[in-house]
């Protein structure tokens, strides 16, 4: 099951924030405010569902590999073929 919502998060990765929103309480405490939030379902997806793991999944500590990680998801975000996902 993780897998799969693995590569649903690659795939559309905006209705798996929605799902994880409604179904859980991962992104609370997090965030203090809204704003950034929003801005990463609208700008970044994967790379705000990556960070929220990373603050769930290991109590917010960056190792190096989990920055390397960052760096992907933020590429992934960035390719050109970002805005012909999940549409």
């Amino acid at each position: 099951m993780p897998c799969l919502l693995a590569l649903m998060a690659l795939a559309v990765p905006r209705l798996v924030i929605v799902a994880i929103w409604l179904f859980s309480g991962w992104f609370q405490g997090i965030f203090t405010g809204i704003l950034w939030p929003v801005l990463g379902f609208i700008f970044a997806p994967v790379t705000f569902l990556w960070f929220t793991a990373v603050h769930n999944w290991y109590g917010g500590v960056w190792q190096p590999w989990h920055v390397a990680v960052l760096v992907v998801t933020v590429l992934i975000d960035l390719s050109p073929g970002a805005g012909k996902r999940g549409k």
